[in-house]
């Protein structure tokens, strides 16, 4: 019993975390305005490594080889994710990429099944399509097939391969480290992106909305909502979090309709609907199943 309240607390730490990340849509958007995406990403990892450098300084007592090898794949994973979402808006829709990258819920369990064998409970699965169609209805997505639908394909197995094993190598090296190194990477992988593929520099256009957007993605949507994801992991499974990450959308269209003045039609209401019906199923049905074993 002790360890599903410790699966429940983390469940419910991750859905804190996607409604964090849900909520930096609106002030993003709003400094890519007059600022480059990798130029951005880069302050706002920079500021995040040098946060969690100084909070690990803190918390470590000693160096872990591991965690440092183990943080630089994540790195890789994960910026791989934001730049190949970062392309994919260039040619297709900004709602059909929402909507691939979101399939990650999708992804995850085949990949858990096809890297560790471990068997996924049907009321996963039914968590996982009930959620992936709430998507396709909340992102009013256009599909089709071209070079920004395969992007975005990517984009989703980047995000879906971050999760798993974020959720394997946090039981095998040391936290803040592990975190740290991550930040890092994405740091040096975002100056060479912003300098190839942005505007050359990384000076960034210092106005309010480039100070607002990096302060609150580097403190809240970065240091706080990796490092909770990263220590939760331990205590729940990969799918229940690709799954509890679909909230992540449902967070910013109840902002931007709330904050922001933007229009939700029936259908998109229908689609989030879905996607918290499809939570509660997972969830529910797990704690079935551990009742039953």
């Amino acid at each position: 019993m002790t360890k599903k309240i410790k699966e429940f607390g983390a469940d419910l730490a991750l859905v804190v975390v996607a409604v964090v990340w849900g909520v930096t849509f609106l002030p993003m958007a709003e400094a890519l305005k007059s600022n480059g995406v990798f130029v951005i990403l880069f302050w706002r990892f920079l500021i995040s490594t040098l946060l969690m450098g100084l909070i690990s300084i803190k918390f470590v007592k000693k160096f872990d080889l591991n965690s440092l090898k183990f943080g630089s794949l994540l790195g890789v994973f994960l910026f791989a994710g934001f730049a190949l979402q970062t392309f994919a808006l260039k040619y297709t829709f900004s709602s059909t990429v929402a909507f691939i990258t979101g399939l990650n819920v999708v992804f995850v369990p085949f990949i858990v099944f096809l890297f560790f064998r471990q068997k996924v409970y049907v009321y996963s699965f039914m968590g996982a399509f009930l959620s992936a169609f709430g998507l396709y209805l909340l992102s009013d997505s256009e599909l089709g097939f071209g070079r920004g639908e395969i992007l975005s394909v990517l984009c989703a197995v980047a995000y879906s391969v971050h999760i798993i094993f974020t959720g394997v190598f946090v039981r095998k090296c040391e936290l803040y480290q592990m975190v740290c190194m991550q930040f890092l990477v994405v740091t040096a992988l975002c100056l060479f992106a912003a300098l190839v593929f942005d505007t050359h520099s990384v000076l960034p256009v210092a106005n309010y909305a480039f100070f607002k957007a990096v302060i609150i993605t580097s403190v809240f949507a970065t240091v706080f909502a990796f490092f909770v994801q990263s220590a939760m992991q331990r205590y729940t499974t990969p799918m229940k979090t690709a799954l509890i990450f679909t909230f992540e959308p449902v967070s910013a269209g109840l902002f931007g309709y709330f904050v922001g003045g933007e229009i939700l039609s029936s259908w998109q209401i229908l689609g989030a609907l879905l996607i918290l019906f499809g939570i509660i199923i997972s969830e529910v049905g797990s704690y079935y199943k551990s009742q039953k074993a």
